[in-house]
């Protein structure tokens, strides 16, 4: 796919010093981040995400080993090279007051005009690329501290965008977003990495997202060692499953996605096809009984299929019960079988 690497990391090792002392949090990084990329930085809390992201980001020293980027190493550039290079998201709300989106997708072409600068023909135009690219156009006169957190980190990626630097870092870019929100900045970081060869690298917590969306996956453990590859490939050797799983916790090989592991010490036959089968199955499951197509309880259902219709309860002594909805079928599960419920460890 014609992806060069544009930021490299040799033997690296991530920390602090403090009073002389040095707290290593990570070491013995050594990866490589592409053009035209996608890719997610995951990892336990504590296992250093933040700290190597404010390093590659030059916020704060690295402790050893080499970093570099376009080729070049970073303690060669100066900061406002550096600010050519690379544009970095925070998890900070910008605490400012009566400044308007354009206003402060503007302060992303700081690198080209100076701090008290004006923008040019140029820079305006940049801007107004950078927020057609977000689709933030109905934002553009709205103060800053009046938009939603979606809205607003989509105007800090804007910045970022406007500050046309090869590298995008993001730290936690999809916290405190709403679901639909996660899933639109994610998308939006996705198509700007394809469509204008930026390098996109950012850490989350949100690791169904990053499975469906990532290019490639840095696993980071404690101490520093990262594996890194396509979620497809983590999948397939197993590295996937054994940096996420645990107790209640379980990999879906055939999805490629973690799912909640229910413990069912109850059976129940369940007949019918398609989602109308699945949902009761699921709202079964969550409730400690495993849905079977044989056997099972004297108690059964009928879910149907896809079509419109009633879930059907068959009873101990031949009772038969119609029910509208899951809940009301759950409810009357358990009074035909008061047990049911009784030994759900889920």
């Amino acid at each position: 796919m014609n992806r060069e690497e544009t930021v490299t990391v040799s033997r690296l090792s991530t920390g602090y010093r403090v009073r002389g002392n040095r707290r290593v949090v990570a070491s013995g990084i050594s990866a490589s981040l592409r053009s035209g990329e996608l890719t997610c930085l995951l990892g336990a809390n504590g296992a250093g995400k933040s700290t190597l992201l404010r390093t590659l980001s030059a916020f704060q020293p690295a402790l050893s080993g080499e970093i570099c980027v376009g080729g070049r190493p970073l303690n060669d550039y100066t900061p406002r090279e550096l600010s050519r290079q690379i544009g970095v998201v925070l998890t900070e709300k910008p605490d400012v007051y009566n400044m308007s989106v354009e206003e402060m997708v503007g302060m992303g072409r700081t690198p080209y005009t100076g701090f008290w600068g004006g923008l040019d023909d140029d820079d305006r135009r940049r801007v107004d690329e950078a927020i057609g690219l977000v689709r933030i156009e109905a934002l553009r006169r709205r103060p800053v501290h009046t938009l939603s957190d979606g809205e607003r980190q989509k105007v800090m990626i804007a910045k970022a965008l406007a500050q046309q630097t090869p590298v995008i870092l993001l730290d936690e870019p999809t916290a405190y977003l709403d679901f639909p929100s996660k899933v639109e900045v994610m998308q939006l970081l996705q198509r700007l990495a394809r469509t204008m060869r930026k390098t996109v690298f950012l850490s989350t917590h949100d690791l169904e997202l990053a499975l469906q969306t990532a290019d490639r996956l840095w696993l980071m453990e404690a101490g520093g060692h990262v594996h890194i590859g396509t979620p497809e490939d983590l999948a397939l050797d197993g590295r996937l499953s054994r940096f996420f799983e645990g107790d209640g916790i379980t990999f879906d090989t055939a999805s490629g996605l973690f799912r909640v592991e229910n413990v069912c010490t109850r059976t129940l036959r369940l007949e019918g096809e398609g989602l109308r089968r699945a949902m009761v199955s699921k709202a079964l499951a969550r409730n400690g009984i495993r849905a079977v197509r044989d056997g099972g309880s004297p108690v059964w259902i009928d879910a149907g299929t896809d079509e419109a219709g009633a879930f059907v309860l068959h009873g101990y002594a031949g009772e038969v019960r119609a029910c509208a909805t899951v809940e009301a079928l759950l409810e009357a599960v358990g009074k035909l079988w008061p047990d049911a419920f009784s030994s759900a460890s889920c």
